[in-house]
């Protein structure tokens, strides 16, 4: 302590209304630290560095505590600065940094140092799993500080609807987590992806993740697709039995009507490929495919009836007679409205002479009669009615 008020005597009025600034530091486990302490305005007074059990890191430029961890990034009058790398979970707590000004002026930093998750781990699968069943999967992860949070997704969507719980770890810093999810599967599952995502702010935005792919069994489903939806007389045919289930199903078997194919040498069956050759009447029926795997069986059916190729060229050929019947149809509208065009215009258009301007109706004779008329031409315009 000699020491220390040879070098805090001389500036002891300069540095009375001084006061060392130090900030909070955060940092993940294992990383490195650096503690830093300022003074604006200082009169070669000695700043100095404590950890949280009050054991002097530095004084000045001068290191005190042997810890290969500690190293002295900068040393002035106006700044003390440390680093404490690989720093673990036991460096946390509050430093000091003091100006040895009369009297001892003090700053504290506080360092939080952040537990790294675990890298989660799934339980709880066993494959495979049944169509129907209920699983329940656990997702755990150890070491965090503060308590990661954990999410799950499957098909990229969250599931929101979990369980979640938190435990103390021994060392009484960190915490191990674990959620459970429980679902009912059903086959749409089968090679589905479930994530389980740990977030924590020291894994720098980069969350940790498992996986586990699910494999579910269930019993096929079958469908029957024909080689062509108008089967003819006379051509082939391809029915073709569509089956998806897990396990594989085992070759499909096909029959007509209940019973074995009537006709092998025309009806051959290549892998889940009915093949008819040449069909006729006889092929008429309900065929029937089945699949089988260790889960269960199904089946589907087919009912095949062979059209006679001239009937099905009448069906699509034009109809001629609703041809003609149409072209008729319009014909007679637009003669009719012609017809009726025309006696609009002269009921609206045309013009007559009354008896007046005739001057016929009131002669005595017909010689006067004609004499009136050819009199009366002068003023039949004056004499013309109009409709209106």
């Amino acid at each position: 302590m000699a020491v220390y008020a040879r070098e805090v005597g001389p500036g002891r009025e300069g540095s009375q209304g001084q006061f060392p600034l130090t900030q909070n530091v955060t940092v993940v486990e294992g990383g490195t630290a650096i503690l830093t302490c300022r003074v604006d305005q200082n009169d070669n007074t000695s700043l100095q560095w404590s950890n949280p059990a009050q054991q002097t890191l530095y004084f000045d430029d001068k290191k005190a505590l042997r810890d290969n961890r500690i190293e002295l990034v900068r040393a002035s009058w106006h700044e003390l600065s440390i680093s404490v790398s690989d720093v673990s979970l036991s460096d946390e707590g509050q430093y000091t940094c003091s100006l040895f000004t009369m009297p001892v002026k003090t700053s504290k930093a506080y360092l939080t140092v952040l537990g790294v998750p675990e890298k989660p781990q799934i339980s709880g699968f066993s494959s495979p799993v049944m169509e129907g069943d209920l699983m329940q999967l656990t997702c755990k992860t150890s070491g965090s500080k503060p308590a990661a949070d954990i999410r799950w997704f499957k098909n990229d969507k969250e599931i929101k609807d979990v369980k979640y719980l938190k435990e103390e770890d021994a060392n009484r810093k960190t915490f191990t987590v674990s959620s459970t999810l429980d679902f009912r599967v059903d086959r749409s599952d089968d090679g589905v992806a479930v994530i389980c995502r740990v977030d924590h702010e020291a894994l720098n935005a980069t969350p940790q993740v498992a996986m586990q792919v699910l494999e579910i069994h269930y019993t096929p489903s079958v469908k029957i697709i024909p080689s062509t939806p108008f089967p003819q007389e006379g051509q082939p045919l391809i029915l073709t039995c569509e089956s998806k289930g897990k396990p594989l199903p085992e070759p499909v078997l096909w029959t007509k009507d209940g019973g074995e194919l009537p006709d092998p040498d025309r009806m051959v069956v290549s892998g889940r490929e009915l093949n008819i050759l040449f069909l006729n009447k006889t092929d008429n029926g309900t065929y029937r495919c089945e699949a089988t795997n260790t889960i269960g069986q199904s089946s589907a059916e087919y009912v095949l009836i062979v059209h006679d190729p001239n009937a099905l060229a009448g069906q699509t050929g034009p109809d001629h007679a609703l041809i003609g019947g149409i072209v008729a149809v319009v014909v007679f509208v637009t003669l009719c409205s012609i017809f009726l065009l025309g006696r609009y215009l002269a009921r609206h258009k045309g013009t007559y002479l009354t008896n007046e301007a005739k001057g016929a109706e009131d002669a005595p004779d017909a010689d006067t009669a004609i004499i009136n008329a050819e009199g009366s031409q002068v003023n039949a315009e004056e004499k013309k009615e109009y409709f209106i």
